[in-house]
C-alpha cells in the first residue's frame, strides 16, 4: 500500500498494472525528450545571435508536422492495447459480486449457493494492534491466486465506485446497471482499496480489502463461511 513519502505508484500486484507502469514511464521519457529539445531550442535563440540563414519554411512544417505525429502515435499504441487489455474478461475462474451501499460493501460470490457478505470498516477505537486505520474490514474479500476474478459492480442507493490501485481495478458503482472488470492476483498478499465515487458524508469510511490466497487456502476458507 501507499506510504506518506512515496511518489510513485504502488508495487504491481497484476499484469494489467505492471503494464500500466510501464506505460506511465514510457510517456514520462517522451514528455522529457520534448522539454528538453523545447529547452535547447529556447536556449540557443537567446544565446546565440541572428542570422540570416533560415531552414526553408516548407521544410520546417514537414518537420513539426511529422514529428508529433510519430510522438503521438508512439503514445496511443501501447495505450490502445492496455485499454483492450482491461476490457477483456475471458473464462474467469471466480465471479464476485460487488454492491455498494451507504457505506459499506456486499459481497456475493455467484459461483457459490447463498455465499454473501457485508463488510464494514472496522473503527479506530476496535482496531486490531498493527492494523491500518480507516483501511481496514471485519469482513475481508478472499481470492485465489493466480486465476482470473470476474467482479460484477452495481450500487443500491447512490454512485460509488469499487477501486483497488495495486490490482489496476477502478469501476463505477451504478444503481440499476451491472459494470463488470477482472483482475489476476499475481502474488499473495493483501490489497487495499477504497471508495473513488463521492458518495456521501462517509464517503471515505466504506474501505475495500482483497485478500489473494493460494487455491487451496481458498478452498478451505470457501467451505468454512459457507458452511
Amino acid at each position: 500500500m501507499a506510504n506518506h513519502s512515496q511518489f510513485g505508484f504502488q508495487d504491481a500486484s497484476s499484469p494489467i498494472m505492471e503494464e500500466l507502469i510501464k506505460f506511465h514511464d514510457h510517456a514520462l521519457m517522451v514528455a522529457l525528450a520534448i522539454c528538453s529539445l523545447v529547452l535547447y531550442l529556447l536556449t540557443f535563440m537567446l544565446t546565440e545571435k541572428l542570422s540570416s540563414n533560415t531552414v526553408n519554411a516548407q521544410e520546417i512544417e514537414l518537420v513539426w508536422t511529422i514529428l508529433p505525429a510519430a510522438v503521438l502515435i508512439m503514445l496511443a499504441l501501447p495505450s490502445l492495447q492496455i485499454l483492450y487489455m482491461m476490457d477483456e474478461i475471458n473464462q474467469p475462474d471466480l465471479t464476485l459480486k460487488a454492491i455498494g451501499h451507504q457505506w459499506y460493501w456486499t459481497y456475493e460470490y455467484t459461483d457459490f449457493k447463498d455465499f454473501t457478505f457485508d463488510s464494514y470498516m472496522i473503527p479506530t477505537a476496535d482496531l486490531p494492534l498493527g492494523h491500518f486505520r480507516l483501511l481496514e474490514v471485519d469482513h475481508r474479500v478472499v481470492v485465489p491466486m493466480d486465476s482470473p476474478v470476474r467482479v460484477i459492480v452495481t450500487a443500491d442507493d447512490v454512485l460509488h465506485s469499487w477501486a483497488i490501485p495495486s490490482l489496476a481495478v477502478k469501476t463505477d458503482a451504478i444503481p440499476g446497471r451491472l459494470n463488470q472488470t477482472s483482475f489476476v492476483a499475481t502474488r499473495p498478499g493483501v490489497y487495499y482499496g477504497q471508495c473513488s465515487e463521492i458518495c456521501g458524508a462517509n464517503h471515505s469510511f466504506m474501505p475495500i480489502v482483497v485478500e489473494s490466497v493460494p487455491l487451496a487456502c481458498f478452498e478451505n476458507w470457501s467451505s468454512l463461511i459457507s458452511s
